[in-house]
């Protein structure tokens, strides 16, 4: 008697167990119970579902030639298995915007004081901030008293870009590390009044009604403009404090950073 039953292999009864049907082997199972002591490997099953590229890489770009025509580097080229480039592209974008898509990725910001004072750019940009900073009278540097709370601060650097990607300028800015402060001791009130939407929006119409002309400032350095009636103490700026020296700067002028700056 043999038993047919399609997809399962035909399965013949024993000759001592003449009145028991043995039970049918699946295919995929048959080979690896041929032999006790012998396994034979089976191929991976891989996937026919449909992949997609994940949703938050729409928010990144890579470092990718400027030309349109130039063909993104390969996986074996580079060495990386899964690189961005190979799906990303610029080719929706118009061409103002992928220049300073570009130039946003060409140009790299350091992250402390030693990786900037290898580059005489962000010397310069350094030099220009503490002469900013001097001449608005920001700070007296005082002798450093064991009972006064002194805060640090750090350099933050940004590279600036006009709107069709070119450089503007590199800019270096005096971070106070206000999370250092003790309430009560260095600073008290931190609310600052601010312009609501609501009010830019009625102050936009009223200004089209009455055919206004509207002009639009930056102030640099702001925060300088704001008078501080705590005294504050600051180490100084990283790069301009001499070896051995003790020395602080007592604040008059607010500094970005700082709890009460905004107010």
């Amino acid at each position: 008697m043999t038993l047919i039953s399609s997809p399962f292999q035909s399965v013949t009864p024993s000759p001592s167990n003449s009145g028991l049907l043995s039970p049918p082997l699946h295919s995929d199972l048959a080979p690896l119970l041929a032999s006790p002591y012998e396994i034979i490997p089976q191929p991976c099953r891989r996937s026919s579902r449909i992949k997609h590229k994940p949703g938050y890489l729409h928010d990144y770009h890579c470092h990718i030639a400027t030309s349109s025509s130039a063909p993104a580097p390969s996986s074996s080229a580079s060495g990386i298995p899964y690189t961005l480039s190979s799906i990303l592209s610029y080719s929706h974008l118009s061409p103002a915007h992928k220049c300073f898509s570009l130039s946003v990725s060409a140009l790299i910001e350091p992250t402390s004081y030693t990786q900037a004072i290898h580059c005489k750019e962000w010397c310069e940009a350094m030099d220009t901030e503490i002469k900013a900073l001097k001449l608005n009278n920001t700070w007296t540097v005082v002798d450093l008293l064991a009972f006064k709370h002194i805060i640090g601060c750090k350099w933050v650097y940004k590279v600036k870009l006009k709107s069709d990607g070119t450089l503007e300028r590199y800019k270096a800015r005096l971070i106070a590390k206000g999370y250092n402060q003790c309430e009560g001791l260095d600073y008290y009130d931190t609310f600052s009044p601010v312009a609501k939407l609501t009010t830019v929006r009625t102050l936009l119409v009223v200004a089209a009604v009455k055919h206004w002309h509207l002009h639009q400032l930056d102030v640099n350095n702001a925060f300088l403009h704001g008078d501080l009636d705590e005294e504050v103490y600051m180490t100084l700026p990283p790069g301009f404090a001499k070896k051995g020296e003790s020395k602080v700067c007592r604040l008059h002028k607010s500094l970005y950073g700082l709890k009460q700056s905004s107010r």
